[in-house]
């Protein structure tokens, strides 16, 4: 409840006086002495309307004195001075005001008093219709710091109707250890009561109604009188202007005259008409929901500081938003961090700059999606939830997700990934509109169906964190509901390795059927309506989502393709590399292991031609081979690491028995090593097999007759090194896996935990 000035404040506990007796029963009613960190706590209201003329409006104000009791805590007001210009345009009041502090018995006691005391200062500009109430509170001034200023002023847009502004502060310098206690109390106490003040303003409007009193002329300058004729004699002193009478002499200094003061000496005070920029309650309610008044507060103080960056009023060097984001995206963010005002800054700057930085706001716009992406992915919008949110339908049990990633590029996926939640957020608002309540998430439901070990390859499941990752942090608080149904039995290894990346909230949000759980009550019919469930779920409402399938190898790219693209890369490395093997010129990397009983894993594609795969340790650390400048090698990354020099079985060991791979074939694998040191993994053409004392043929001996030759195979591969206690996968290493998709090898081993966070070898 609003009372003026004079109340909500009031509620803050005051200050303890030294030698307060206290009793041990007493002592119960507070915590042990707490110790926060010194901040400034802040209150901003939205523009709230009354839809009733100002001059009613003052007339309802004035009958919540000297008492009021629709606010039980308000105890009494006394006028303590009063004056009044010449015209009566402008009048000033000042009372003090008392209060009967709802604190515990203990903290009364400790401050030595049973009731607090605020001075309120009134300036009622008739003239300009506007009334400026100013508090502060004078018991304990020296120990604890409240002001709240409120502002009644005609509504912009109809002179009818009459707008009301708040704004507060509160400062607890020091209370003996208890700080946080009594700011607790505060602002629960302040919080509390805000919206009720509309609520008796209108009581006392329905009052005057009820009276009789429906409408009050406004004000008028009074009538001048003609000038008298001038008589002969002595001039005469103007005639001294006496403010009204009031109980006490008004202090001199408490009105300073200025260069244009009324004919009183009061300075009128400005203005203050709801502009544009700011947030009317009314709006807040239809198209942002249901706020508490420290909510509300949250989002106009982070609404106003982007709008003063925004105009440049911020700092030499502070950051600056290239537009302000819409109201239901900031009061996201908020939420995200529980309305924690500097969190939510924070993250929201961070976001605002990623958004400008790769253009995230016309991604709608310029973002052209592969056709085959409307076959192959799974996904897509499919009617509203019973709550009105857009419904997003995902079948990932039947999605090919290595051939995604190997056709599209993590850039491309994380691209559509973008769009699909910039869809999104249109489709709220338009939902909005729509339903005419405030719609700002959207439902997902997700079939797993089909969904088995495939989908637990890792290297999508490393793709897979990474758009998490940029999803939770530039889309927070936008998923309503997450259904996810016929939840198979490999569902929780899959949910262990994701969920550690879920904002806890988001997490909450989820509910999973396994079976056909889904079907019936509690199920899905209790979200979604009977009418619009998907015919492959058992519904009658036929779903145009795409049902997937295998991702033909054609349309996989390597990463020098997929880097003719003109968007501006938001990953600056891809998870697959490419090369390309020659007759004679093998391609070969190197990964270092510092402990033995690791775990190399690898994983790639034969997309041209037939390879040889090889594992050889060495304890020397190799170099790439130097080429003549010269000469190029054709095709694109080819990189030979074993020397000229070395010898077979002296310089290097062959680890693993080679395997031959045919074109087309999905190869998944894993080695244990048994010693530290080099680790040199290796494509070469299908040939002779070589001696023990055999030296590889090198690229410079074979480089000029390669300048003629179309000879040539293509691989892409991803590799990662794991601790063997981390290791979850295959362990029949280089076993070959004919299907499409990627598969764990035959034999697999499990250990007691998965490592999310490994070191992938470049």
């Amino acid at each position: 409840m609003r009372t003026d000035s004079t109340k909500p404040m009031q509620n803050k506990p005051v200050c303890a006086e030294e030698g307060s007796a206290v009793t041990e029963d007493e002592a119960t009613e507070l915590p042990v002495c707490d110790v926060r960190e010194k901040m400034v706590q802040k209150y901003q209201s939205p523009v709230r309307v009354y839809k009733y003329s100002f001059e009613m409006v003052m007339a309802a104000y004035e009958k919540r004195f000297p008492t009021c009791p629709l606010i039980p805590v308000f105890l009494g007001s006394e006028v303590l001075r009063e004056s009044c210009s010449e015209d009566g345009a402008l009048q000033v009041t000042e009372r003090s005001c008392k209060l009967n502090v709802d604190a515990p018995r203990l903290l009364k006691k400790i401050a030595g008093v049973e009731y607090v005391y605020f001075i309120q200062k009134n300036i009622l500009n008739w003239k300009d219709r506007t009334l400026l109430i100013e508090a502060n509170n004078e018991t304990f001034a020296n120990r604890v710091t409240v002001i709240e200023t409120c502002s009644y002023s005609v509504h912009p847009e109809n002179e009818d109707w009459t707008c009301f502004e708040q704004s507060a502060s509160l400062d607890i310098k020091s209370f003996f250890g208890f700080e946080n206690t009594v700011e607790k109390i505060a602002m629960k106490q302040y919080t509390a009561n805000i919206k009720r003040g509309k609520e008796v303003i209108e009581y006392y409007l329905n009052e005057l109604i009820a009276e009789g009193v429906s409408e009050i002329p406004r004000w008028a300058p009074p009538p001048q009188r003609p000038a008298p004729r001038k008589l002969p004699g002595p001039p005469r002193a103007p005639p001294q202007l006496l403010p009204l009478p009031s109980r006490t002499e008004m202090d001199p200094q408490t009105h300073s005259t200025t260069k244009e003061t009324t004919p009183c000496g009061l300075s009128p005070p400005e203005p203050t008409t709801p502009d544009a920029d700011k947030l009317d309650a009314d709006y807040i309610e239809r198209y942002l929901g249901q706020l508490t008044p420290m909510q509300e507060s949250g989002l106009i103080q982070l609404r106003q500081w982007l709008q003063e960056t925004h105009k440049g009023k911020s700092e030499a060097g502070e950051w600056k938003p290239e537009k302000i984001p819409r109201d239901e995206h900031i009061l996201r963010f908020l939420r995200a961090r529980d309305f924690n005002m500097d969190k939510a800054r924070e993250m929201l700057c961070q976001s605002l700059t990623w958004r400008k930085q790769y253009q995230v706001d016309y991604i709608l716009e310029t973002w052209r999606p592969p056709a085959f992406l409307d076959e192959y992915y799974a996904g897509g919008w499919h009617f509203h939830d019973r709550n009105g949110r857009p419904l997003y339908i995902l079948r990932l049990g039947q999605m090919d997700t290595k051939g995604l990633v190997k056709a599209l590029g993590e850039e491309a996926l994380l691209r559509h990934v973008l769009s699909i939640n910039e869809e999104g957020q249109k489709r709220c608002e338009e939902n909005t509109q729509l339903f005419g309540r405030p719609i700002t998430s959207w439902t997902c439901l997700v079939d797993l169906e089909g969904l088995n070990m495939r989908h637990l390859w890792r290297p999508g499941v490393k793709a897979l964190l990474r758009i998490i990752e940029v999803v939770e942090a530039n889309y927070p608080e936008t998923l309503g509901r997450l259904l996810i149904v016929r939840a198979p039995r490999v569902f929780p290894v899959l949910w262990t390795l994701v969920s550690p990346f879920i904002n806890d909230n988001t997490r909450q949000k989820f509910l999973i059927y396994s079976g056909n759980n889904y079907q019936g009550v509690g199920g899905l019919v209790d979200y979604i309506d009977k009418e619009i469930i998907p015919d492959f779920l058992g519904g009658d409402c036929l779903c145009n989502v795409p049902e997937g399938g295998l991702v033909p190898k054609s349309f996989y790219q390597t990463e020098e393709e997929l880097e003719n693209s003109d968007h501006i890369k938001l990953w600056t490395e891809t998870i697959y590399q490419s090369a390309t093997v020659f007759k004679g010129a093998p391609h070969e990397i190197v990964v270092e292991i510092l402990e033995g009983s690791s775990v190399i894993t690898w994983d790639f594609d034969i997309l041209k031609g037939d390879l040889v795969f090889n594992i050889f340790h060495s304890k020397r650390s190799p170099q790439a081979a130097r080429r003549d400048p010269s000469l190029s090698t054709p095709g694109g990354n080819n990189v030979q690491l074993i020397e000229r020099s070395w010898v077979l079985g002296v310089d290097y060991s062959m680890v693993e028995s080679p395997l031959m791979c045919r074109e087309g074939e999905s190869i998944q694998g894993s080695h244990i090593t048994r010693w530290p040191g080099f680790y040199i993994l290796q494509w070469k053409t299908n040939g002779p097999p070589l001696g023990p004392a055999t030296a590889l043929p090198r690229v410079d001996d074979v480089l000029a007759t390669l300048q003629v030759s179309s000879h040539k195979c293509k691989v892409m591969y991803y590799t990662e090194v794991l601790a063997s206690e981390d290791f979850r996968g295959s362990m029949t290493s280089l076993e070959s896996c004919h299907s499409g998709f990627s598969q764990l090898s035959a034999g697999t081993t499990s250990s007691s935990q998965s490592q999310s966070s490994s070191l992938i070898s470049r």
